[in-house]
């Protein structure tokens, strides 16, 4: 058996692309996550793949059914479960302390993986001088500078298309220079969550660095005929009504083709974090008539469509579907982090049940397992279920990744 292979996550998130890794028997030595939730929540995984690597299981999910408590899960874990995960800032000042602190595993590192955040090339209602001050646009050089101390083999970094765009084009070509000065060989293309088993058409570029005495291009990632629905990843929940909330539930159905050839219901009895959102009664009729339109006619409802007493503001001009039932008889829209400011680009496709959708309903169409718990409040949640790297995406990149780099 070939040794595993190292890597180091930056920019983290939640781990959904450290998931797709661990999954394929890589082995994380560090992840770097600003936002305290998100670190919280790669900690709670760490915890869950030492057990499961230990076929001991059962600890794990008496957290999740809140039968012990946090400390309880962690008390006889090893150390670096915790300590693994650093939650900080990636900057000039954090950067020489972040490399010691990985540096103290005295492990080789043949892999790092990441994106910075990816909301300054975000197209939505951007002006082009704003995307060109925005200092996360500056945080390659900060990736770069890990590429430099610790000459990993290969990276892969994911962001939104929008990257090559920004400055005109100029931004992504500073970045490839960068990289290349670096000596890497950097090539990119732009991914689709659904040609790998995602419920959901999200785009995404996915650069892929070789170290020059390596350049394999751009891997060939095994796509899937994808002949499943929204429905499907949604089949076995419960029903909810707005504001209700099982934070442990049953299913109510037997396990499908979808949930089970993609192991999203992996094991487990249990669901946790079915969690939805209230509404008033306003929303609430929109949701119905905006649920109505696209499930009688495929179309989609349009703010001022609506009678003047259901309208709360004046612009009839932008953001004019701000309300979007999400498509239950095919793939959703792109999954984003502002579903934790409300839930109206998210509407749950039956009518019998009229709200938005809930917090692992989000986790199915972004391919967590049902048993990837996330830290936090509700809001907490949803930001790191839209703003992460869909696992099953990531997971098909590191099958490729690790068959060329034990090659």
């Amino acid at each position: 058996m070939p040794e595993s292979l190292n890597f180091i996550d930056l920019f983290a998130g939640a781990s959904g692309m450290s998931e797709g890794f661990v999954k394929e028997g890589f082995t994380p030595i560090s992840h770097i996550e600003m936002n305290k939730e998100a670190c919280e929540t790669i900690r709670t995984r760490a915890a869950y793949h030492f057990l499961k690597s230990e076929n001991y299981l059962e600890p794990y999910y008496k957290y999740l059914k809140g039968k012990i408590t946090r400390d309880k899960l962690f008390k006889d874990l090893p150390p670096e479960i915790i300590t693994s995960t650093l939650n900080i800032e990636i900057d000039d000042k954090s950067i020489k302390p972040l490399f010691q602190e990985i540096k103290k595993s005295k492990k080789d590192i043949d892999l790092i993986i990441g994106g910075p955040p990816c909301q300054a090339y975000s197209l939505l209602g951007r002006h082009q001088e704003d995307i060109e001050k925005d200092p996360r646009n500056k945080l390659y050089i900060q990736y770069g500078r890990f590429l430099k101390e610790f000459q990993p083999k290969a990276f892969v970094f994911e962001n939104v298309p929008g990257m090559l765009s920004a400055n005109k084009g100029q931004h992504f070509k500073n970045l490839k220079t960068y990289f290349k000065k670096l000596g890497y060989e950097v090539h990119h293309e732009t991914l689709d969550a659904s040609n790998y088993g995602v419920v959901q058409a999200r785009k995404r570029i996915i650069i892929v660095g070789w170290k020059k005495e390596l350049d394999f291009g751009f891997p060939e990632f095994e796509k899937t005929d994808l002949k499943f629905t929204v429905n499907d990843a949604f089949s076995d929940l419960k029903e909810l009504t707005p504001g209700e909330a099982h934070f442990v539930s049953k299913y109510t159905k037997k396990k499908n083709s979808y949930l089970e050839q993609f192991e999203l219901r992996n094991g487990v009895d249990f669901v946790t974090q079915h969690i939805s959102r209230s509404h008033n009664s306003r929303d609430l009729e929109i949701y119905r008539r905006a649920i109505e339109k696209w499930n009688n006619n495929n179309e989609r409802l349009k703010y001022p469509d609506l009678p003047e007493e259901l309208k709360t503001h004046k612009n009839e001009s932008s953001f004019t579907d701000r309300y979007k039932v999400v498509n239950g008889n095919g793939v959703s829209h792109t999954v984003v982090a502002h579903i934790a400011k409300d839930g109206h680009y998210y509407i749950h496709p039956d009518i019998e049940q009229c709200r938005s959708i809930s917090v692992r309903e989000a986790a199915r169409l972004q391919s967590f397992p049902d048993d990837f718990y996330f830290e936090g409040s509700r809001s907490a949640a949803f930001k790191q279920i839209g703003n992460a790297v869909p696992p099953l995406m990531a997971n098909a990149i590191a099958k490729k990744m690790k068959e060329i780099l034990n090659g």
